[in-house]
């Protein structure tokens, strides 16, 4: 059985460098044996944080690193709509592949590379890295017991400076993010709704601003879940801080989710509070990623969830441009 496994990075920007600062810092088997970046300078401050990177092998094009560099797998942390090709392209050369959220930017791609996935039976992991926090993986576990009973109404708002933080980079280019916040740091809160609950979405309408960005900044949903289940996401782009708050009401107790802080609600309206001691452990998508490459552990968050993410935010795009009309997801 290999003992590593040999990691290229298609994309070495800032968000790369916090994947490679996990996998060199936590994950020993993990071994980077290629680098790829349109960007010199991008490179350069990758070698710099990661000096032990120095000899590795830099390239421009993907293609020519998936051609001349002998690896196991790929991390593809680029702009939103390159994802499709270049997965597609690394199960082509039968490689394990771990991809930025959101995985794509349409459902139908999101099809096609899930079949991808389990016709080559390579493993695929979209880096939704809440999977591996204590608190969700608290409120899935506890959920998926039974012992608060049935899910009946979601309420979830994200706010940031993402409208003037992200103002004249590749975030707000169609072109290359695919749609706004709902489909940036929004999708990890979709993400999690629906991952936690195990709710799928029925029906969603929305309604959206994008001020004068060509993407939207502010997003108001409501959604109808399959099992009867209502809930409502707010994603506010043009915010002075961050801020983030979950509810998920059940038959039998309520979670609240507070900016880190989880705090449960039984049935008898007693509030506890969680702490650390009363949660699963933690773990991060590098960590379990590798582990299912060389042991063949389940992936905590597989390419399925990436489509729903996206077949959920397609509904809410089109409901929209429709004036908040209702759309099937």
């Amino acid at each position: 059985m290999a003992e590593k496994v040999r990691i290229g990075f298609i994309g070495c920007g800032g968000m790369a460098r916090a994947h490679i600062k996990n996998f060199v810092t936590n994950v020993p088997e993990a071994q980077i044996v290629g680098l790829c970046d349109p960007s010199d300078e991008q490179i350069k401050r990758c070698f710099e944080a990661f000096p032990s990177l120095k000899d590795t092998p830099v390239f421009k094009d993907y293609r020519e690193m998936l051609d001349k560099v002998s690896m196991d797998a790929v991390a593809i942390i680029t702009p939103h709509t390159q994802h499709f090709q270049q997965a597609m392209d690394a199960l082509d050369k039968g490689l394990h592949v771990l991809i930025e959220k959101p995985m794509v930017c349409t459902t139908e791609h999101a099809k096609i590379l899930v079949n991808r996935f389990k016709e080559t039976g390579k493993v695929g992991l979209v880096s939704y890295q809440r999977h591996y926090a204590p608190q969700f993986r608290y409120i899935k576990q506890t959920i998926e017991s039974g012992k608060v009973g049935e899910v009946q109404f979601v309420s979830a708002l994200q706010c940031q400076g993402w409208y003037k933080g992200t103002k004249g980079t590749w975030r707000q280019d169609p072109e290359l993010s695919g749609g706004g916040q709902l489909n940036d740091s929004g999708s990890h809160l979709v993400d999690i709704i629906l991952w936690t609950t195990g709710l799928n979405a029925q029906a969603v309408s929305a309604f959206m601003e994008n001020f004068e960005s060509r993407v939207d900044i502010n997003s108001a949903l409501s959604i109808q879940f399959k099992n009867g289940a209502l809930g409502n996401i707010s994603i506010v782009g043009n915010a002075p801080t961050w801020h983030e708050d979950i509810s998920i009401w059940c038959s039998e107790g309520l979670f609240l989710y507070r900016n880190g802080h989880l705090q449960f609600v039984d049935a008898a309206g007693k509030r506890h509070e969680l702490t650390e001691k009363d949660m699963p452990t933690g773990s991060s998508p590098g960590r379990n990623f590798v582990d299912a490459v060389l042991k063949g552990v389940p992936v905590e968050s597989p390419p399925e969830c990436g489509l729903r993410v996206i077949e959920m935010t397609e509904a809410a795009w089109k409901s929209a441009a429709q004036g908040g009309v209702p759309v099937t997801v």
